[in-house]
C-alpha cells in the first residue's frame, strides 16, 4: 500500500489559514514557488508586501533542528551578512499549523550570479569566507553531518534494498557503488584529519540571488555540519584549468575572512560522487509524492540507471587523479 502523499491535506484554504493563524492578514492570493522537498509559496498580505510560506516536508526534520538552522542564520543577519532567514512572529519563527510545521520569511528578488564572471567569483567567495567564519564559532548540536555513511553507504543499501534499479542493471550498480565508496573513502584518507562547520549546505547558483548590491543567499534547509569545500565546489564547472582558475577567483575573496585548508581540495571529487548517489535515493524515497513523477519522469528508467553507471565510472575514476590547485 502506497503511503499518504505527504502533502496531500496542505491544501489552499489550509495554507491561508496559516498565515491568518499569526494574525496576518492573507489577500487569498497565492503562487507557488520552485521547490521539491518542501513546499514553497508567495502569499499576497493585505496592504503589505507579499510573504514567502514555507511548508516542512514532514519527518523530515524535527522542530529542535529546524530551529537550530533559523538561529543560525540570525547570527549570519545579525552578522550584516546578506542571508534570508525567517521572520520572528509572536516571538517565534517557527510554526504549527493543522499538522504542518511552517516559516515565513520575507521576498527577496534577484537573478542566477554569473558564475563566469572573476569578479562575480571573488565577491562570492568574501561572503561565502564570512559565512563559514561564523560557522566556525559553534557546532551544530541536533543537526546532522554531512559524512560517507549518510551520504553514500546508506542510500546505497537503500537503493539496492528496493526495485527502483532494473534487475539486470543491479549487478553492475552494486559493483560500481561499492568501488565509488572505495574512493571517496580513500580522498577522505588523503585529506586528513578536517575541520567541520556550520554549512550552507547545497550552496549551487539556484541558492544564490544577486542584485547590483551583490549576493543573498537563501534556503538553508540542507544545512549541516561538514568541510568547507562543500561550500566551494558546486561553484565550479568546465574543464580542469577552468575550474583552477574558479577556485582561485573564489578563495581570493574567501581567505580575506576564513583560512581555508587546500588538503580539502582532495574531497572536490569524492562529494561529488556521494552526490550523485545521494540524489538517486532521494528521488527514490519521494517518490510517493505525486510531485516527483510529474517533475523527474526519466528516473528509474534503464537509460538513467545506464546513465548513473556511466557517472560512477567517471567519477571513480576522477577520484584518482590529482586534486585541484589554485593558481
Amino acid at each position: 500500500m502506497n503511503p499518504t502523499p505527504p502533502y496531500a491535506n496542505l491544501t489552499p484554504d489550509c495554507l491561508l489559514d496559516a498565515v491568518d493563524s499569526l494574525g496576518l492578514r492573507s489577500s487569498g492570493s497565492l503562487l507557488a514557488l520552485n521547490s521539491y522537498e518542501n513546499r514553497v509559496y508567495q502569499v499576497g498580505i493585505d496592504d503589505a508586501a507579499p510573504l514567502i510560506a514555507k511548508f516542512y516536508r514532514p519527518e523530515r526534520w524535527s522542530d529542535a533542528q529546524i530551529l537550530e538552522e533559523h538561529a543560525f542564520v540570525a547570527e549570519l543577519t545579525a552578522l550584516e551578512i546578506p542571508v534570508v532567514g525567517a521572520l520572528e512572529i509572536g516571538g517565534q519563527t517557527l510554526h504549527h499549523h493543522a499538522g504542518f510545521a511552517f516559516a515565513l520569511f520575507p521576498r527577496r528578488g534577484g537573478r542566477t550570479p554569473e558564475l563566469g564572471d572573476p569578479q562575480v567569483l571573488e565577491w562570492l567567495g568574501r561572503f561565502l569566507g564570512r559565512i563559514h567564519a561564523a560557522g566556525r564559532a559553534q557546532p551544530y548540536r541536533v543537526r546532522p553531518a554531512l559524512d560517507i555513511a549518510s551520504f553514500g553507504e546508506e542510500p546505497v543499501a537503500f537503493l539496492l534494498g528496493g526495485e527502483i534499479i532494473p534487475a539486470n542493471l543491479r549487478d553492475a550498480y552494486r559493483t560500481l557503488s561499492a568501488q565509488a565508496l572505495d574512493g571517496v573513502r580513500a580522498c577522505f584518507i588523503r585529506a586528513g584529519q578536517l575541520e567541520t562547520l556550520r554549512l550552507h549546505g547545497d550552496c549551487h547558483a539556484s541558492n544564490m540571488l544577486w542584485t547590483d548590491a551583490g549576493p543573498h543567499f537563501v534556503d538553508f534547509d540542507d544545512s549541516r555540519m561538514g568541510p568547507a569545500i562543500q561550500d566551494l565546489w558546486m561553484l565550479l564547472s568546465g574543464e580542469r584549468s577552468e575550474q583552477v582558475r574558479q577556485l582561485a577567483d573564489i578563495l581570493a575573496g574567501y581567505e580575506d575572512f576564513c583560512e581555508f585548508n587546500h588538503r580539502e581540495l582532495h574531497l572536490i571529487e569524492a562529494l561529488r560522487t556521494l552526490r550523485l548517489i545521494h540524489y538517486s535515493a532521494w528521488l527514490a524515497r519521494r517518490w510517493h509524492d505525486p510531485a516527483f513523477p510529474q517533475a523527474f519522469s526519466w528516473f528509474g528508467t534503464p537509460h538513467y540507471w545506464e546513465q548513473q553507471l556511466l557517472l560512477l565510472r567517471e567519477q571513480i575514476a576522477q577520484m584518482d587523479e590529482p586534486p585541484l590547485w589554485s593558481a
